[in-house]
């Protein structure tokens, strides 16, 4: 075929980022070269892979079609060429992870520690909150609650235990009873959040083996930590947060925590990547830190 790799991995790059703009800087060519490589395929498969006006591009039928095919053997591919590659004693190369957007946050520490001491390798860190095929979509390695790690998968663990936090503004306190259970919350002015899949998220509560789940009924829904932590700063209501999210919020006085005793912690987050019997160098480099990582973790809790 007369595109080859070059053109599979221009396909699948479109696909991810929904733009043959994004996909040109992230496989470091030119726009221009980037349509005229899926010009040649799309000639040499004699099918038109991709819709595009020029606000958008999506894929046809047939594109769809042929990214689900492709998928995995440009992921084989990836993984032989790494193979090859590992046969320098100096690890090189390019890991590409795909985690959401709180345990990027979790990872981005270690990633910079990796970088400095392997200076020749290059981390390509995606963060979104959709669930993604790493294989059919190019990524080495993923990072999701370790509950979310799907089951063929090889998995290690990674980071903090989770806990969720029901906060509100002092402002808000103020002018409203305090909830001691879920039952106590008024829903009206619970903030609604959506998932990326579009679902409404539910607050989920725990305590004694006792497990609650309500439905948020308030007159905001937003779908972005960040403006939901600023709206209920603002008193907009109560919101339910990843801890993390609003650690100095609470210890500055700017939140105040409820129903703490309802929210126990949670798995924490997991690495995970499909077996390979041949890891590149730089991929071994990369889990044995994440190992080292843990063990430390584990140490400094049993001196606690």
């Amino acid at each position: 075929m007369e595109a080859g790799l070059k053109g599979l991995e221009a396909v699948m790059a479109i696909a991810r980022l929904g733009s043959f703009r994004a996909a040109a800087i992230d496989l470091g060519m030119s726009t221009t070269a980037l349509s005229h490589t899926i010009s040649r395929l799309e000639t040499s498969l004699g099918v038109r892979l991709f819709n595009r006006t020029t606000r958008s591009v999506s894929l046809s039928d047939a594109g769809r079609k042929f990214v689900e095919g492709i998928g995995p053997a440009v992921s084989e591919i990836r993984i032989a060429m790494e193979t090859a590659q590992s046969q320098r004693s100096r690890p090189s190369g390019l890991l590409r992870i795909n985690a959401s957007k709180q345990a990027g946050r979790e990872i981005t520490p270690l990633v910079l520690n990796f970088l400095r001491r392997f200076p020749d390798m290059q981390i390509d860190l995606v963060t979104e909150g959709r669930r993604v095929d790493i294989v059919a979509e190019g990524f080495d390695l993923g990072l999701r609650p370790a509950d979310l790690v799907p089951r063929d998968m090889i998995a290690l663990p990674l980071g903090r235990p989770q806990r969720y936090a029901v906060v509100a503004a002092p402002r808000w306190i103020a002018d409203h009873p305090i909830p001691l259970t879920p039952g106590d919350l008024p829903l009206e002015d619970c903030l609604r959040v959506r998932l990326p899949n579009g679902a409404l998220f539910r607050w989920h509560f725990e305590r004694n083996g006792e497990t609650v789940q309500i439905e948020a009924n308030g007159r905001l829904t937003l779908d972005e930590a960040a403006i939901a932590r600023a709206a209920v700063c603002d008193g907009a209501g109560i919101g339910f947060f990843i801890e993390q999210d609003v650690a100095e919020d609470i210890a500055t006085g700017r939140m105040v925590r409820l129903l703490e005793d309802w929210t126990p912690a949670r798995p924490g987050f997991s690495l995970y990547y499909p077996s390979r019997r041949n890891p590149s160098a730089g991929f071994s480099a990369f889990l044995s830190m994440v190992r080292d990582a843990a063990a430390g973790q584990v140490k400094q809790a049993r001196l606690k």
